[in-house]
C-alpha cells in the first residue's frame, strides 16, 4: 500500500491496531530462540540489500533538499555504510541480550503458605513516533520484539522511502522466524492524521514513545489518551562543588558540555561553588571558551571570565543542543540543589566533589532521572548503563524512568502459588 492509496486514514489505522493487537498476543508467547533467530535475519537481511537501502535513502535525501531541509537534518538522515553497520550490529547486540520476558523475582513464602512473587511480561502494542533518523526503526523493532511487544512505527514523512526499506527486512525476519508479521507495522502513510490517530487510540495500543523534538513531545503529551514515555527537555547541570579535585572538575565539565552538543545529556548549565569559582573557573572557563563554547554568565561568573556575555533569565530554562552554556557561581550545595529545582528538567545532573556525605546528598535530594557523582552527564544513556540499548529517556516517575531499555518496555504483574490453599 503506498501513501497515495490511503484515502481513509481512520479506517486505515484501525485496521493497523486491530492487527497490531492480534500479533501482540502471539509475540507474548514467542520463545526468546524465535525472537532472536527473527532479529538475526533482520540484520541478514540488511546486509544483503545494502544496494537497496541506499537508493531508496538518496531518494529521501534527494528529497529532502529539494524541500529545503538544512544541512543538519540532511545529515540526520543520511543513511551511511557507516550507519548500517551500527544498524545491523544493534540487532545482533539486541539478540545477544537476555529476554526479559518471564522471569519472576521477589517469590516468597507468605504466613498462609503461599508464594507471591512478580513475573516480568510485555506491555502489549508500543506505538513510537519519530522524526529523521531512519536507524530508529531497526531499533525500535528489535527492542520491542526482544521484550515480547507488537510495535506499530511512524517515522518522519522525510524519511519514508528509507523507513519502508527497512521495514522490508524486518518483515522478512519474521518471516523467516514463524512469528508474525504484523508484530512490527511501520505505517504506509506519513498523514499527519495517523498520529492523531495512534495518540487517542488505547483499544489499540498500550503506550506511545515519541523522539523528536519538543514541539512533536509536547503534542503528544497534550493530545495522547494512552500512556506516554517522554522527556520533554535535558537542561542539564554539572555542580563543582567547593570540595571538587580541581583536574576532574575540568576534564568532566568539558567532556559533559563538548563531547558531543546535540544531545539530550548534554550539560547546559555549569553551578560552581562561590568558595572554588575564583580559583577555578578562569582556568574552565577558558578552556570552554577555547573549545568554540559561548558562555553566558552571571555577574560573578562575568568577573572572573571576561569572554563570558551576560546570562538572561531564560537562559537558565534552556536546552541549547549547541555550543552555547549557562554558568553560575551559586554560594553552597543548598543553592546548587534549589536551582536545579527550580530550572531543571529531572533529566540528568552531575555533582563534583571529594565529599561523600555532599555527595550522597545531592544523590537523595536531586529529582532527576540520573543522578551522577564526579561524572559527565554524557554518561546517562542505555548502552553506557549495561541495558545494551535503549529506545528513548524517560523523565517521568512511572512507569519507566531513566534510559528505557528491555525492561522498560515489560511491566510486572503479581503471580500466586499454592497447592489447594484457601484463605481462613
Amino acid at each position: 500500500m503506498s501513501e497515495n492509496e490511503i484515502e481513509n486514514v481512520p479506517a486505515y489505522m484501525a485496521q493497523v491496531g486491530a492487527r497490531a493487537r492480534a500479533a501482540a498476543r502471539q509475540i507474548a508467547r514467542a520463545g526468546t530462540a524465535a525472537k532472536n533467530a527473527a532479529l538475526l535475519a533482520m540484520a541478514a537481511d540488511l546486509d544483503r540489500r545494502r544496494d537497496a537501502l541506499g537508493a531508496a535513502n538518496a531518494a529521501d535525501l534527494e528529497l529532502g533538499a529539494a524541500r529545503g531541509l538544512d544541512d543538519a537534518l540532511l545529515d540526520r538522515l543520511a543513511l551511511t555504510s557507516a550507519r548500517i553497520d551500527a544498524m545491523i550490529e544493534g540487532l545482533a547486540q539486541v539478540a545477544a541480550l537476555p529476554d526479559p520476558v518471564g522471569g519472576i523475582s521477589e517469590l516468597d513464602y507468605r504466613p498462609s503458605g503461599i508464594q507471591v512473587g512478580r513475573m516480568r511480561v510485555p506491555l502489549g502494542v508500543v506505538g513510537i513516533i519519530y522524526e529523521s533518523r531512519p536507524n530508529v526503526t531497526a531499533d525500535a523493532a528489535a527492542l520491542c520484539l526482544k521484550a515480547g511487544n507488537a510495535a506499530v512505527l511512524r517515522g518522519g514523512s522525510e524519511a519514508f522511502q528509507s523507513n519502508q526499506a527497512i521495514a522490508a527486512s524486518i518483515t522478512h525476519g519474521l518471516t523467516t522466524a514463524g512469528l508474525p508479521t504484523d508484530a512490527v507495522q511501520v505505517l504506509a502513510t506519513t498523514d499527519r492524521a495517523a498520529v492523531g490517530e495512534m495518540i487517542t487510540s488505547p483499544a489499540h495500543i498500550d503506550v506511545i514513545i515519541p523522539r523528536g523534538g519538543k514541539g512533536l513531545i509536547e503534542r503528544i503529551s497534550r493530545d495522547a489518551r494512552v500512556p506516554v514515555i517522554k522527556h520533554l527537555d535535558g537542561i542539564c547541570h554539572v555542580y563543582v562543588d567547593d570540595r571538587a579535585d580541581p583536574d576532574k572538575a575540568v576534564a568532566v565539565a568539558l567532556n559533559a558540555k563538548t563531547q558531543r552538543y546535540g544531545t539530550c545529556n548534554t550539560m547546559e548549565t555549569l553551578l560552581i561553588a562561590e568558595g572554588i569559582a575564583a580559583d577555578l573557573l578562569p582556568r574552565l572557563g577558558a578552556a570552554l571558551l577555547e573549545k568554540g563554547v559561548e558562555l553566558r554568565g552571571c555577574e560573578r561568573t562575568r568577573a572572573l571570565v571576561p569572554g563570558a556575555v551576560a546570562a538572561t533569565p531564560a537562559d537558565w530554562d534552556t536546552e541549547y543542543l549547541a555550543p552555547i552554556l549557562a554558568v553560575r557561581v551559586v554560594r553552597d550545595l543548598d543553592a546548587a540543589i534549589d536551582h536545579i529545582e527550580r530550572h531543571g528538567s529531572h533529566h540528568t545532573d552531575s555533582i563534583l566533589t571529594e565529599d561523600w556525605g555532599r555527595a550522597r546528598r545531592f544523590l537523595r535530594e536531586v529529582d532527576s532521572s540520573s543522578v551522577m557523582v564526579n561524572a559527565s552527564t554524557r554518561f546517562a544513556d542505555g548502552f553506557e548503563y549495561g541495558l545494551g540499548a535503549e529506545i528513548g529517556i524517560s523523565t517521568d516517575k512511572f512507569h519507566a524512568r531513566g534510559p528505557v531499555g528491555l525492561e522498560g518496555l515489560t511491566s510486572l504483574k503479581f503471580v500466586v502459588l499454592g497447592d489447594g490453599h484457601v484463605r481462613v
